[in-house]
């Protein structure tokens, strides 16, 4: 059968292990179901998450011009202590800043290759841990704005990385931590202004699993752009990740706007 579409990063179930869908404007496929089967991923070309016109895609499935002019790739995405909604300023646009920044955010950690700190709003728990691969999350304070989990992850990066090793997260790297003692550690470096907030009895440990039959060794990563054909026998899901049996890998959420066949 084949599928066409354009792609947006994978679905997710919360279980064990964690359920995938890749979701088309008229079909989806089930991922899980797919597991040690062949399939064929060929390139179509290109549509922008944002205008829809088939332009070549930039970054984060936005073209060019969209990326540079939607509020939904400001610089506050990455960069949370740069949001300035809680103060009535706008960077492109107020009321959808005010929309997205506004509301209850969490600053965590996770474990995909090491102790990571990150932030996410509340309504993306733990999503957002199973988009990084991560096997184990705690949350270290929830705030009620983007701005405030922004500055408490800029004074715990210092002392952590913010960054997820995405080969050894595909390599499934063995090390466990003890994620409510780092926690405890922590407590005098989070900023005065979120102190209020720190989460000291609530030590709930998210552990995620992933549908992965085989881990591969090494890895290489399929690059549309370059293989605009591929196939391979699917062995294992984990973050945005397609992983298959030769040690290729596919970033979905990296290919977010890339037209797709593919046939299974």
């Amino acid at each position: 059968m084949q599928y066409q579409g354009v792609l947006t990063k994978m679905q997710t179930e919360f279980g064990n292990p964690i359920q995938y869908y890749l979701v088309f404007e008229d079909s989806f496929l089930h991922m899980n179901q797919l597991l040690n089967s062949e399939i064929e991923i060929s390139f179509a070309g290109y549509q922008c998450l944002n205008c829809s016109k088939k332009k070549k895609i930039f970054r984060q499935g936005f073209c060019y011009d969209c990326f540079y002019s939607s509020p939904a790739v400001g610089d506050w995405i990455m960069r949370p202590e740069l949001s300035t909604a809680h103060l009535g300023i706008a960077d492109r646009d107020l009321e959808y800043e005010q929309k997205v920044q506004l509301q209850p955010h969490v600053v965590y950690f996770a474990v995909a290759s090491e102790i990571k700190v990150g932030v996410t709003r509340k309504t993306q728990v733990p999503t957002r841990w199973i988009d990084q691969g991560a096997s184990q999350a705690i949350s270290i304070v929830e705030v009620p704005n983007r701005y405030l989990a922004g500055i408490t992850e800029v004074a715990l990066k210092s002392f952590y990385t913010d960054k997820t090793n995405w080969r050894k997260m595909l390599q499934n790297p063995t090390q466990t931590f003890d994620l409510i003692a780092e926690k405890v550690k922590i407590e005098s470096l989070i900023p005065a202004e979120a102190q209020e907030y720190f989460y000291s009895q609530k030590n709930d440990v998210y552990d995620l699993h992933y549908p992965v039959l085989d881990y591969p060794v090494k890895v290489a990563s399929l690059n549309l752009d370059k293989t605009p054909s591929f196939q391979g026998k699917l062995v294992g899901i984990k973050g945005q990740y397609l992983i298959f049996e030769n040690g290729t890998v596919f970033n979905v959420r990296g290919s977010e706007g890339y037209l797709v066949t593919i046939s299974v």
